[in-house]
């Protein structure tokens, strides 16, 4: 059972990565991120949506 936390913790930081390039590439094509993306970087997506963009 120990050995597989350490894999579980990289596996979680991957996949967190991944959620911050995805979103950061829809708000630089000027598109919205998937919820499921805000939600992983711990991001309302009720929230998001109030943030003014010049």
């Amino acid at each position: 059972m120990t050995t597989r936390k350490p894999f579980g913790r990289i596996g979680h930081l991957v996949r967190t990565f991944g959620s911050a390039v995805a979103a950061a590439a829809a708000v630089e094509r000027g598109h919205r991120p998937h919820n499921q993306d805000l939600i992983m970087l711990g991001i309302d997506p009720r929230h998001f949506d109030r943030i003014n963009r010049p």
